[in-house]
């Protein structure tokens, strides 16, 4: 049950820091941004290593390491 809720939450920071980029609430580039999708890419890997599902687990650290590296150049 814990797992899944965990997924929840990671679900429900990335469609809301989307949703908040399309409503021009929130910068594509805000620190903020990135680190909605870095946490909760992060959840939503916990959920879906536990589920077996490895397809979904491989999207979320992709997306993780897309969000690091825009990250670290933003900050440079």
């Amino acid at each position: 049950m814990l797992i899944d809720i965990v997924g929840w939450i990671g679900s429900a920071m990335i469609v809301t820091a989307y949703a908040l980029n399309m409503n021009k609430r929130m910068a594509a580039d805000a620190v903020s941004y990135y680190l909605l999708n870095i946490i909760g890419s992060a959840c939503l890997i916990v959920n879906t290593i536990y589920h077996h599902a490895i397809p979904s687990a491989v999207v979320n650290i992709v997306w993780i390491f897309i969000a690091v590296i825009a990250l670290v150049q933003k900050k440079r």
